[in-house]
């Protein structure tokens, strides 16, 4: 199959060790990334993913594992996630990497090799991690360049054995949390270590068309001066241009926080994640949400908009429903990288830890998987995936009504003529509003509006879509997809009705 690039593509979230130990025990055989069926991956390619992110295919060392094993605080939380936890459920943390080689239980370099052709004659690309803060505990850098890792300090310090003798280093950590006692801190303040850094890229972007990279504001010279009391020279930029020399069409996705998302994409970052989308969702501020969604799109159309990854609890737990079917409808259908993560489409609500290859069995949830069937179709509509996006200011709809602030609205267009609108009551009580469509050649035409969430299908005059707007009713956190149809001739309204134009 061939699918050209959008421009707001969709991508998928693969914890990989997770995935293939389940596929495994269906299957009754290993599986690999080699032998993976291809029903998997035709069903990923079906839904419209345009990326796949294999989460923590690199090789994790023994070291590492072992803290895994033993850290106390982390075993309460991995038997909260999976009661029935063994030794063998903890492989390490897939972000304490020993080495960028494809781990052997996964099927190693060949076997990742041919998931990713794969994934390409179905029009999909891979993208892997990159984690440039730390290394594991033992990665062959402590023994062989210890110079290239922060100095320990009181409080924050681990003990190696080096070629030149024992060494005190500093786990890896950003400046608000303690070090990650399985990791061992990266000093960017050395140009040794920048070349290095680069030349590990290098190599890594000839595997796979595209890489997230974890906590990439922590190397940012501020921020990293902040953190250690050492200024290195900026990182990213150059680091960047030199993997584009090579592979041009490479994408880099930043994890980035506390406002740094346009600072990260100056660097020369694709995509950032959107964490302020995602805590104004959970905050249930439809006018928090409006104002950031209120941005340049030379902004938005480079950040990853999500409502669950790996890091933050599920979506499923986190949004009662039917306010989760808002939230999603909000985020999907904002300008962007549109980002899932595995397990959201079937409502799994159990956040597993990265430290775990396996995950509880929980049953499906049909209503989640109904709803996230019809977003995920409705996605696939060339309009969404490469159309021109305008924010709808919402109006009252009569004076002295507020809930129009509820509401939260979207325009859609090709220049096929393709037009959507988009509109959500981001609140938990019914509210009313009017939207003025701003679309060209509505006046002196007849429109069906069909929702591609739902059932629900009105005619209205074009006119009226202008000025006074469409008339907006809808229940607490209720939405509406509409597409726009031009209809010939007159509207056929029932003898008797009044329509509220």
């Amino acid at each position: 199959m061939t699918r050209s690039a959008p421009r707001y593509p969709s991508l998928l979230e693969i914890n990989t060790r997770v995935w293939l130990r389940r596929l495994s025990r269906e299957a009754g055989r290993p599986v690999t990334l080699a032998t993976v069926d291809d029903a998997h991956l035709d069903d990923i390619a079906r839904r419209g993913f345009d990326w796949v992110w294999l989460l923590s295919v690199w090789r994790t060392g023994a070291a590492s594992r072992a803290v895994s094993r033993s850290n106390p605080a982390w075993q309460a939380e991995f038997r909260s996630a999976l009661p029935d936890l063994t030794e063998d459920d903890i492989c390490g943390s897939g972000f304490a990497i020993a080495a960028y080689e494809v781990d052997d239980a996964l099927g190693g370099t060949a076997a990742l090799a041919a998931f990713r052709s794969r994934l390409a004659a179905r029009g999909t690309r891979l993208m892997l991690d990159f984690v440039p803060n730390h290394t594991a505990l033992d990665h062959p850098w402590v023994r062989a360049h210890p110079d290239f890792y922060v100095q320990g300090s009181p409080g924050n310090e681990y003990r190696v054995d080096t070629d030149g003798g024992p060494r005190i280093l500093a786990h890896g950590r950003d400046p608000n949390f303690p070090g990650w006692p399985d990791t061992l801190q990266l000093d960017y303040a050395n140009a040794g270590l920048q070349a290095a850094q680069t030349k590990e890229l290098a190599t890594i972007a000839g595997q796979c068309d595209g890489l997230r990279c974890d906590m990439a504001m922590l190397l940012l010279p501020e921020v990293f001066q902040r953190t250690w009391g050492l200024t290195p020279a900026p990182f990213w930029p150059t680091a960047i241009a030199t993997v584009r020399e090579g592979h041009p069409r490479f994408t880099f996705l930043a994890e980035a926080y506390w406002g740094l998302e346009w600072d990260m994409q100056q660097q020369g970052f694709d995509y950032c994640n959107d964490k302020r989308l995602y805590d104004r969702l959970c905050q249930g501020d439809a006018g928090a949400v409006r104002a950031h969604l209120g941005a340049g799109l030379d902004y938005q159309d480079r950040l990853a908009r999500f409502l669950e990854n790996h890091d933050e609890p599920r979506a499923a737990a986190t949004f009662p429903w039917p306010k989760h079917q808002a939230a999603g409808i909000v985020t999907c259908f904002a300008p962007g990288l549109r980002f899932f993560h595995q397990g959201q489409r079937e409502g799994v609500r159990v956040k597993l830890p990265v430290h775990l290859c396996r995950a509880p069995v929980e049953a499906p949830d049909a209503e989640v998987a109904t709803f996230y069937d019809r977003l995920l179709a409705a996605l696939m509509s060339d309009g969404f995936r490469n159309g021109d996006w305008t924010p709808i200011p919402p109006q009252p709809a009569w004076a002295g009504n507020p809930t129009w602030q509820d509401f939260i609205s979207y325009a859609w267009q090709v220049p096929e003529g393709g037009r959507y609108v988009v509109v959500v009551n981001y609140s938990d009580h019914q509210g009313q509003c009017r939207l003025r469509l701003p679309f060209a050649g509505l006046a002196g035409r007849h429109f069906r509006l069909v929702d591609m969430m739902g059932s629900e299908v009105y005619e209205r005059e074009g006119n009226a879509l202008k000025d006074p707007g469409l008339y907006v009713d809808l229940g607490p956190w209720r939405s509406n997809v509409f597409k726009l149809e031009a209809l010939s001739g007159a509207l056929a309204l029932p003898t008797g009705f009044e329509p509220v134009f």
